[in-house]
């Protein structure tokens, strides 16, 4: 039956509900609850009580509240030292909230009260608030949070409503299943949902007292840490919940029976794993040896990928990537052979040397393509640190493998093509010296059993094929060249280039830009001029970007509606690339006195070289200029003293070092010049201008001097050769000992050259001088 609406003050309640008969305390903080208190006092001492449905909302409005709360009687109030007041409330019955009036200082509403009709008589009420009494008995004698006491008040009840309230106030509920139970009016319906609570608890008590028995019996009493991993792992059990250090114990324990490894190996990962289920997760150690044994399932063991012996399809691969190159090319066909023939062979190490851009690195990619191999590679570059190679003890924190077990871990296999990139700029200091511990590495007797600090197991790395890289073989350490296979990829001649311009970079860098064939045409004789006046070097990436600037200029052109199609030629090369960024050296255009053509070798190739020599009335000072190296200033000091110690031979006045200072010069002075090469050029020179006899123009001439006239060997005579070619030279003097390096130099040059290979000063006189020398 409901009663007359009245207005009355409201106390907004934050994590709490008040059930009718139930006798508390609160402490009310906030300014207009304490309002609504006071003039709670001034009227009757009543008061509506209601929860939050938000507890962080400081200052609630209608919308913050629950409708149905509870009307209470104020007992007493007493004000606290920090300002709260403490007071003590009685709820009376159920009331709805009509309307809700915001005052200034404190809440008001127009409310109802909600009181259900009892029935004492009511058979089915007084079944129900036996079950409850029975069911709350079994609760209280599991849980022991409910006293004795409150038992024995609970049991003198005879009220089904009062009953209701008085177990709903003492039952672990939320403030909204609380909430639900005060808004259910009906007597019947909220013993039922008390039954339903009762049941649920219980179950949840029992569950508890299960898992708590599984924990004891496993658990020693001084162990407090084992107690509460125990009660995880059994809670963790019965949900079936597999996310926690059980289930992570379980997934390592199956990828170690996935993996084929060692026997050893596999025994110290079951080791690890039995070390690390026993440890708490808090424990720093636990990840250490988690990542340890992550990293031993990752690694390839005994997974090998299987080599496509096939010498005529190794040859495709590695002629369509690459053009010339035909001695690396040989070694690798010939490793082939030998490992078709014996089944079995140690990976070999090879070393590609040369300037950069020739193609090294991506040559060993075109080996592991043509093996069918997985290809691998890692820089050495700036490599300091011992443990960047060998890997750093566990005992560290952040410890990690080496690169080299890091990059077999990308392979996934253990035979791949492994490239070592840049192993010439390796460095040492006080971190190690990783050079030597990549001995260990490339040493074909020691790298079965490769030892990393971090992995400890040894490791093979005899199935491995090795390709380092580096640009400068006399940086690396003589142990570690004693280990490798020295292939030389000295450059690509003009020729060369022009065949990978047009074979390779041209087709590449079309397809980049969006340029199909019918857009875009590139003469033969636009590649030799952008491969002449653009670039200077022995690779071809600098002829990439050029070629790759002129698609640009093309597909602005083509875009801009200027034109349908582009041919380039060698007329339009400067319109697209600009001034000339080089020149060459020409053969001169007649004899001359005092001039020498000599053959220089530099990392971007070879080149010709003009030496000068002029004579002027002086006490005999010899100055050199044109930014000389002090080995090309000792061949000039040679060739001097070798000139002075023949002067009767040579038909030169004896004395002709006091009468004349001789001044030998090396044109483009801002280019430094240094190397074993320019002895005889610069001997030829100096007796030229001396003795006034005008030296062929078309002669070019490379070899060092001895005080005695001998002529010394060189290096880069394919280079060399080349670069007199390209110059327009028709004749070369070299030194006998090189005739074995002619087999290198490429067919094309052969046939516009005259080589002449000498052993004394006299020879390179007499086929250098325009009239004959006699000695």
């Amino acid at each position: 039956m409901e009663q007359e609406t009245r207005k009355i003050p409201l106390l907004p309640l934050r994590g709490l509900l008040v059930f009718p008969t139930m006798v508390l305390h609160l402490d009310v903080g906030r300014d207009k609850s304490v309002q609504a208190l006071e003039q709670a006092m001034v009227d009757d001492s009543e008061i509506l009580l209601t929860s939050q449905v938000d507890l962080s909302v400081d200052d609630p409005s209608e919308n913050d509240m629950y409708n149905i709360g509870t009307l209470a009687k104020v007992k007493q109030m007493l004000k606290l030292p920090n300002g709260t007041i403490r007071v003590l409330v009685e709820g009376l019955s159920r009331a709805q909230i009509d309307q809700f009036f915001e005052r200034d200082d404190y809440f008001e509403v127009e409310m109802k009260l909600l009181q259900p009709e009892e029935d004492l008589n009511n058979s089915e009420e007084l079944a129900l608030m036996r079950n409850v009494m029975e069911q709350f008995e079994q609760y209280v004698s599991i849980s022991k949070k409910v006293s004795n006491e409150t038992l024995q008040s609970v049991q003198d009840i005879a009220e089904p409503g009062r009953l209701a309230d008085v177990v709903s106030s003492h039952l672990p509920l939320k403030v909204a299943q609380k909430q639900k139970l005060l808004e259910t009016i009906p007597i019947k319906d909220r013993l039922m949902e008390i039954l339903d609570i009762l049941n649920n608890e219980k179950e949840v008590l029992g569950l508890e007292q299960k898992i708590g028995q599984r924990v004891k019996k496993s658990m020693e009493k001084t162990q407090k840490e084992y107690y509460l991993r125990e009660q995880m792992k059994a809670i963790q059990k019965e949900l079936g919940d597999k996310d926690g250090k059980t289930g992570e114990v379980e997934e390592l324990k199956e990828k170690i029976q996935n993996v084929t490894m060692p026997e050893n190996v596999e025994e110290k990962a079951y080791k690890e794993l039995d070390r690390y289920e026993k440890m708490p997760s808090t424990s720093a150690e636990s990840s250490v040896i988690r990542n340890y044994i992550e990293w031993l399932v990752s690694i390839p063991w005994l997974e090998e990928t299987e080599d496509r012996l096939d010498i005529n399809h190794a040859q495709e691969i590695l002629d369509e990537d690459h053009h010339g190159l035909d001695k690396v090319k040989e070694r690798v066909l010939e490793y082939l052979a030998v490992q078709e023939m014996t089944q079995s062979l140690k990976g070999p190490i090879l070393c590609l040397t040369g300037p950069p851009g020739v193609g090294k690195t991506s040559l060993a990619r075109s080996v592991a393509r043509a093996l069918e191999r997985k290809f691998v590679r890692i820089s050495l570059g700036g490599v300091r640190d011992e443990a960047e190679i060998r890997g750093h003890r566990r005992t560290y924190v952040g410890a990690m493998p080496g690169r080299i077990i890091q990059g077999m871990k990308k392979a996934e296999s253990t035979n791949p093509v492994f490239l070592l990139d840049e192993i010439d700029k390796m460095a040492s200091d006080f971190r190690g010296d990783p050079s030597s511990a990549m001995l260990e590495v490339l040493d074909p007797e020691q790298n079965n059993s490769f030892s990393d600090h971090f992995i400890e197991e040894p490791y093979d790395l005899s199935k491995v094929m090795f390709i380092t890289t580096a640009n400068n073989v006399s940086t690396i350490p003589e142990p570690l060249l004693d280990r490798m296979e020295f292939i030389s990829i000295a450059g690509y001649t003009e020729v060369e280039k022009q065949g990978i311009a047009k074979n390779h970079l041209l087709p590449k860098q079309t397809k980049e830009h969006g340029l199909t064939k019918g857009k875009i045409q590139v003469k033969d004789d636009a590649l030799l001029k952008v491969i002449r006046y653009y670039t200077r070097e022995a690779g071809v990436r600098s002829l990439e970007r050029e070629i790759a600037t002129v698609c640009r200029k093309a597909v602005k052109r083509i875009i801009s509606g200027e034109r349908k199609k582009v041919i380039v030629t060698e007329n339009t090369v400067e319109e697209m690339l600009g001034k000339p960024k080089f020149r060459y050296g020409k053969a001169e255009e007649i004899d001359q006195v005092g001039a020498a053509t000599g053959l220089a070798y530099t990392t971007a190739g070879g080149n010709t070289l003009s030496i000068e020599v002029s004579l002027a009335k002086g006490k005999g000072e010899l100055t050199l200029t044109g930014k000389l190296g002090d080995v090309m200033k000792e061949s000039a000091q040679a060739a001097f003293s070798y000139i002075r110690s023949r002067s009767d031979e040579l038909k030169i006045e004896p004395d002709f070092h006091e009468k004349f200072d001789i001044h030998i010069h090396v044109p483009e002075g801002a280019t430094p010049k240094d190397g074993p090469s320019a002895g005889i050029t610069m001997a030829t020179a100096l007796i030229s201008a001396l003795t006034g006899r005008v030296v062929k123009k078309e002669v070019g001439m490379t070899g060092e001097i001895t005080l005695r006239g001998r002529v010394l060997p060189i290096g880069g005579l394919k280079e060399k050769s080349m670069s007199a070619h390209r110059a327009g030279l028709e004749t070369i003097i070299i030194p006998k000992d090189n005739k074995k390096d002619l087999e290198d130099i490429p067919d094309s040059v052969k046939k516009g050259l005259t080589f002449i290979a000498v052993s004394h000063l006299d020879e390179v006189l007499k086929h250098a001088l325009g009239e004959e020398y006699e000695s």
